[in-house]
């Protein structure tokens, strides 16, 4: 029961990450409702997974990563996201 318990869970989330990098794909559209291409489309993704990440920059403390340890956090979380 546990098991069946802790792989729904750990589905919960992998679909929440997969989610979160559709929505900056679906977000990508101009202002005349075309979907965004080229250097639009990757400028905005990369600003989109920016503001997804930089509220997720909080140390094990509670206060908000400076330095290189949000470099490296931001780095990874992009990846991710």
């Amino acid at each position: 029961m546990k098991r069946i318990f802790l792989a729904a869970i750990l589905a919960t989330f992998a679909a929440g990450s997969a989610l979160a990098e559709d929505t900056c794909e679906s977000k990508a559209v101009g202002k005349d409702g075309k979907p965004l291409a080229g250097a639009a489309k990757t400028s905005f993704l990369k600003k989109c997974k920016q503001e997804a990440c930089a509220p997720k920059a909080v140390g094990s403390d509670g206060k908000p990563l400076a330095g290189a340890a949000k470099n490296s956090f931001m780095k990874k979380c992009e990846v991710g996201a």
